[in-house]
C-alpha cells in the first residue's frame, strides 16, 4: 500500500488548496459586499435625509436598516482579518502560515502588501467604532457623511493592492479604481435601503408614508443613474489598462470570461432598473391607492429582491475577477477560434472599409432604435424583432471585412525575446532553410522562387511582420501553407530556433523601416525600438543594452579596422565632451573579429568600451538597420557598409544613423553628433521603452 500514500497526500493537499481559495475568496467577497453596502446606505442617507419625515414619522426602513449596521462593519472587520491571513498564505507558499500571527506579523513588517492590509484592518475597526457610536446618538445628516467617509477609507486603502497599482503606484494609475469601488459602492450599497423602503410600502398605505418614500426612491433613482453612467466609464478605463490592446483576450482567458460575465450580470440588472425607474416607480408618487398601484408595487418589491441577488452575486465575481491575472499578462498557448477579427489590417484583409463603416453605422441605428423603442412601450414586436433584425444585419455587413483566419498559435507570446543573439541565429537558420525560396534579404526573389505556383512573400518590403501576430509566423513557419509551395519546419527546428527566425523577421522589417532614419533626430518622434543585447568589453567589463535605460544616451560605433582609424581617433577626443557635457556613453563594436594585435591597436586608441564579446551577434542585428532613403539596397545579399553609427536615446530607442559610406560627412563634424545629443537631454519620456518580446 505504500504505493498509494503520494496519491493521499496530493489529494489533501488539493483539497486544502482548493478549500483556502474558497475561504479566502468569501472573506474578501463579504468584507467588499459589507463595506460597499455601509458606505453606499450613509451616502444614500447624507443625500436623502430629512429630519421632520424620519424622526416625527414612523420610517421602519431605516431603523431595520440601522440594525444591520453594526453587523456589517463587524463583518468588514472579520473579512479584511481572513484577507490578510490569506495573502500571508499565498505570499509565503506555505497555506498553514494563514493561521499562524507571527507569520502575519512578519509579512506586515517585510512587505508593502502586508503593511497595506494592516492599515485596511485598522481603518476597518475605525469604522466598526464609528458606526457603534452612532446608533447611540442622534443623528443627523453630517452623522451618516461622516459615516460614508470613514467607510470609503478601506475601500481606497484596497485599491493600493489592486491590479491597478501593481504596474505603477501613481495617482493616474490608482484614481480611476479607487472611483470606480466608491461608484460601486454608492449604487449597490444603497440597494439595500431601497428595498427596504419598497418593502415597508407594502404596508404603510397611508398617503404622506407612501409620497415621502416614492420621494426617498425617486432621490435613489436620481442618483443611480449619473452614478451609473460614471461606473461605466471608469469600468471601461479600469479594464482597459487591464487588457490594453490584447482584446482576444476577452474569449480566451478566465479574466477575460469573468468580465464577459460581469457584464451579463449588469446588462440584467440594468434593465429591471430602467423598468423599475420608468414604469413602477411612477405609481408611489399616485395620491389614491388602486388595484394597479399595489400591482406595481408587488411587481417592484419581486424585481427588487432580483436585482439585490444580482448585485450579491456580481460582487462576487468582481471579487474573483481582481485575483485573476489580467488578461494582458495571459499566455494565451491555444486561440479557440478558427478566425479573429484584425481592425488594423484594413490594407491587406479588410478591404471594404466601406462595407464595416455602413455596418457599424447600421448597428449604432438599432441600439437607437431599441431604446426608442423602450421609451415609447412598443409591443414586444416593435420593440425587439425590429432592432433585432437591424442588429443581425449590421453584423453580417460589418463583420466579414474584419475577419481573418486564425491558429491555434495566432496569440502565442514569444518564448525567445527580441535581442542580438535571438535575431543573429534566426539570420542564419533564415539563411539557410528559407533564402532559396525567400531571397537573401526576404525580398522574395529567391533563386527557386520561379518555380513556385505562388511568388514567395516579401518580407522586407511588405509590412507583414505589422498586420500578423508573431503567432501567425511561427504556425507558418513551424507547419507551412498549404497550397502554396511553402513547407513546415516543425520537424526541422525546434520550437527556440522557430522563435528566432520570427523575430529575425521582426527585426528585417523594422531595418527596412529605420531607412527613414537619418544623421539627425527627429524630435520628440521615437517610433523604432534599439535590439538590445548583451556584451563583455576589453577591460573585462560587461552588461546589457538596457542597463543605460533612464540613465544615459548610447553612441553604438560599427566600425572597420583599419578603415575607421581615423573616426575613432575623431572620436577620442570628442569622447570627454560628449560623455561628461551630454550624458552619453560610447560602445564601439568590430565589424569583423579582431585578432589580438588589432584589439591592442584599437583599444590604445579609444578610452571607451570596445565590445569583445557579442560583438559578431551585434553586427548581425544592427547591419539589417543599415539602409538610407536614398539607397534601399534591395539586390542580392545586400551591402556591408566600412562604418555605420547609431545614436539610442536613454529610453531604448534608435533616433539617428550615420551610414558614412552612404551619407555624407555627417557626424565627421561633432558639433551635429552634439547637437543631436542636446536635443535628445531635452526629451522627457515619450513611450515607455520597448517590450522585450516581438509582438
Amino acid at each position: 500500500m505504500w504505493f498509494q500514500i503520494p496519491s493521499v497526500h496530493i489529494r489533501h493537499k488539493l483539497y486544502l488548496d482548493v478549500m483556502f481559495e474558497i475561504v479566502s475568496n468569501l472573506g474578501r467577497w463579504a468584507q467588499l459586499t459589507a463595506n460597499l453596502i455601509l458606505f453606499g446606505s450613509c451616502f444614500f442617507l447624507a443625500i436623502t435625509w430629512q429630519k421632520k419625515s424620519v424622526l416625527e414619522i414612523s420610517s421602519s426602513w431605516l431603523a431595520r436598516l440601522e440594525k444591520g449596521f453594526i453587523w456589517l462593519a463587524g463583518l468588514v472587520v472579520i473579512g479584511l482579518v481572513v484577507v490578510l491571513a490569506s495573502t500571508t498564505g499565498k505570499a509565503t507558499g506555505d497555506v498553514s502560515n494563514a493561521l499562524d500571527p507571527a507569520a502575519w506579523l512578519q509579512f506586515i513588517q517585510q512587505t508593502q502588501v502586508g503593511f497595506i492590509a494592516l492599515i485596511r484592518v485598522i481603518l476597518a475597526v475605525i469604522l466598526f467604532t464609528v458606526i457603534f457610536g452612532l446608533l447611540r446618538k442622534t443623528r443627523t445628516r453630517w452623522h451618516y457623511a461622516i459615516c460614508a467617509l470613514i467607510a470609503s477609507l478601506p475601500l481606497i486603502a484596497g485599491t493600493f493592492v489592486s491590479h491597478s497599482s501593481a504596474d505603477e503606484m501613481s495617482f493616474v494609475s490608482i484614481a480611476p479604481f479607487a472611483l470606480h469601488i466608491l461608484l460601486a459602492g454608492m449604487w449597490f450599497g444603497a440597494l439595500p435601503a431601497f428595498m427596504l423602503i419598497i418593502l415597508s410600502s407594502n404596508r404603510e398605505f397611508d398617503k404622506v408614508t407612501r409620497i415621502l418614500n416614492a420621494a426617498f426612491l425617486e432621490k435613489f433613482s436620481t442618483m443611480a443613474l449619473p452614478v451609473m453612467l460614471l461606473l461605466i466609464v471608469t469600468g471601461l478605463i479600469v479594464t482597459d489598462r487591464m487588457i490594453e490592446n490584447d482584446y482576444h483576450t476577452l474569449v480566451s482567458s478566465p479574466y477575460g470570461w469573468l468580465l464577459n460575465l460581469k457584464l451579463f450580470i449588469l446588462a440584467l440588472i440594468l434593465a429591471i432598473a430602467y423598468q423599475a425607474r420608468n414604469v413602477w416607480l411612477p405609481l408611489f408618487s399616485e395620491v389614491d391607492i388602486n388595484d394597479q398601484i399595489k400591482q406595481g408595487i408587488a411587481h417592484l418589491r419581486k424585481w427588487i429582491r432580483f436585482e439585490l441577488i444580482l448585485a450579491l452575486v456580481l460582487m462576487f465575481v468582481a471579487t474573483i475577477l481582481a485575483n485573476t491575472l489580467p488578461a494582458k499578462h495571459t499566455v494565451i498557448e491555444h486561440w479557440p477560434f478558427p478566425f479573429r477579427f484584425a481592425f488594423d489590417t484594413a490594407s491587406e484583409e479588410s478591404l471594404d472599409e466601406v462595407f464595416f463603416w455602413s455596418g457599424t453605422a447600421l448597428f449604432i441605428i438599432a441600439l437607437c432604435l431599441a431604446w426608442i423603442g423602450m421609451h415609447l412601450r412598443w409591443n414586444w414586436k416593435k420593440k425587439f424583432l425590429l432592432p433585432g433584425a437591424l442588429a443581425i444585419s449590421a453584423t453580417a455587413i460589418a463583420l466579414p471585412p474584419i475577419t481573418i483566419e486564425a491558429y491555434p498559435e495566432t496569440y502565442m507570446k514569444p518564448l525567445i525575446p527580441l535581442d542580438a543573439i535571438s535575431i543573429s541565429h534566426g539570420s542564419h537558420l533564415f539563411a539557410e532553410h528559407c533564402a532559396n525560396c525567400h531571397g537573401p534579404q526576404g525580398k522574395g526573389n529567391g533563386e527557386l522562387a520561379q518555380s513556385l505556383p505562388y511568388t514567395p512573400t516579401d518580407l522586407l518590403t511588405e509590412p507583414h511582420t505589422v498586420r500578423h501576430t508573431v503567432g501567425n509566423f511561427y504556425h507558418w513557419i513551424a507547419h507551412g501553407i498549404p497550397g502554396n509551395g511553402m513547407p513546415g519546419f516543425a520537424n526541422t527546428l525546434t520550437d527556440e530556433d522557430i522563435w528566432d527566425v520570427v523575430n529575425f523577421l521582426h527585426a528585417l522589417s523594422r531595418g527596412f523601416d529605420a531607412r527613414l532614419l537619418g544623421s539627425m533626430i527627429i524630435p520628440e518622434t521615437p517610433a523604432i525600438a534599439a535590439p538590445v543585447f548583451y556584451y563583455a568589453t576589453n577591460d573585462g567589463s560587461s552588461g546589457d543594452l538596457k542597463d543605460f535605460r533612464y540613465n544615459k544616451n548610447i553612441i553604438l560605433v560599427l566600425f572597420s579596422w583599419p578603415q575607421s582609424h581615423q573616426r575613432l581617433i575623431q572620436l577620442k577626443h570628442a569622447y570627454e565632451q560628449i560623455a561628461q557635457d551630454h550624458n552619453t556613453e560610447i560602445l564601439a563594436i568590430p565589424m569583423h573579429k579582431l585578432d589580438q594585435q588589432a584589439l591592442q591597436d584599437v583599444t590604445d586608441i579609444v578610452p571607451f568600451p570596445v565590445i569583445t564579446e557579442g560583438s559578431s551577434e551585434i553586427f548581425d542585428t544592427y547591419q539589417l538597420y543599415r539602409r538610407v532613403r536614398t539607397v534601399p539596397d534591395l539586390n542580392g545579399p545586400g551591402m556591408t557598409p566600412v562604418h555605420m553609427e547609431f545614436m539610442i536615446d536613454r529610453f531604448g530607442y534608435l533616433r539617428a544613423r550615420w551610414n558614412a559610406q552612404f551619407e555624407g560627412f555627417g557626424w565627421q563634424n561633432i558639433n551635429a553628433v552634439t547637437q543631436q545629443l542636446e536635443l535628445l537631454n531635452q526629451e522627457d519620456e515619450i513611450m515607455s521603452p520597448p517590450d522585450d518580446h516581438a509582438h
